[in-house]
């Protein structure tokens, strides 16, 4: 009976650190670190290498596992303080500190493991992707521009995922994490406009709460526009066919209907905007770049 109910609580742990670090938000991440992975593929010798692609995966999800859960450790007193993240496992008590510390630890052990797995210059790159992931969450206390170091962070998984199959350093994948940071940055301005009063009134640095949320809304498809042009820079690089250009004919109009229906004055319709709308994106564009390759060669 004792041994029993001292097993119930651990899958209830579980469970709330998955919803804490938002597991399912991996898409928005992934299907770039794919992209940048299959075509390196195609360019090294044209075959899926299934057991590479899976520690890709592992990295990924690894080290976003990490950077989310040291993120709301590090956040939890200012998430205590926004009613809108006061529900936040840390805040609630549904998770404690330690086992939020105990799961991004293994994370990142897990992340570490799967990048020795890979290459050497993947194990000694590692360390320098985690930098940008524990210093995130402190730009919001000493710069109004904290959407760069996120960008920067996410800039990484592309260049991770063609690093993971090459060993090599590669410029064409440097402008794909570009394009991935510069849009993760671009939408996260438009969803730190919902929080602008609170970040104001406890003293939390945005570009919302310095320069107001017209200017984070322009900014945003400033941003947007930028990655739309990166997106083609990659295209013409890597010799992009038909079902690629066509992507970006996707990506280009789902930009355009997130800020439609995201305006300065009209925030009803953020949630959309940010989960849905760039969550297709992501989806969208690797499965047009997958059949892409599939047409030009690329053999499963």
């Amino acid at each position: 009976m004792s041994s029993a109910s001292a097993a119930i609580p651990q899958p209830g742990r579980t469970k709330a650190f998955l919803r804490l670090v938002m597991i399912e938000h991996s898409v928005f991440a992934l299907p770039f670190a794919y992209i940048a992975s299959l075509t390196a593929m195609y360019e090294w010798d044209r075959n899926i290498h299934w057991g590479r692609l899976l520690l890709v995966t592992i990295c990924m999800v690894g080290l976003r596992t990490f950077a989310m859960a040291v993120n709301r450790i590090i956040d939890r007193e200012i998430d205590a303080r926004n009613p809108r993240t006061a529900h936040r496992e840390l805040v609630t008590g549904a998770m404690s500190v330690r086992h939020a510390w105990t799961g991004a630890l293994i994370a990142l052990v897990v992340f570490l493991g799967a990048a020795a797995l890979l290459n050497p210059l993947c194990l000694a790159l590692a360390p320098v992707a985690v930098i940008p992931m524990v210093v995130y969450p402190y730009g919001k206390r000493f710069t109004n521009f904290p959407q760069a170091i996120l960008g920067l962070a996410q800039a990484m998984g592309p260049v991770g995922g063609w690093l993971a199959i090459t060993g090599e350093w590669s410029w064409t994948a440097v402008v794909l994490g570009l394009a991935v940071g510069i849009w993760i940055g671009g939408f996260d301005l438009i969803y730190a406009c919902q929080d602008v009063e609170t970040d104001r009134e406890i003293g939390v640095k945005s570009v919302p709460a310095r320069f107001g949320i017209p200017a984070a809304i322009w900014g945003a498809r400033a941003c947007h526009t930028f990655t739309t042009a990166l997106f083609v820079w990659y295209a013409v690089l890597t010799g992009a066919g038909a079902f690629f250009w066509l992507g970006l004919v996707i990506v280009a109009g789902a930009f355009v209907y997130e800020h439609r229906i995201v305006r300065p004055h009209d925030l009803t319709r953020l949630n959309r905007a940010f989960f849905s709308v760039n969550g297709f994106i992501g989806i969208a564009l690797f499965v047009c770049a997958l059949l892409d390759l599939l047409v030009r060669g690329l053999t499963v």
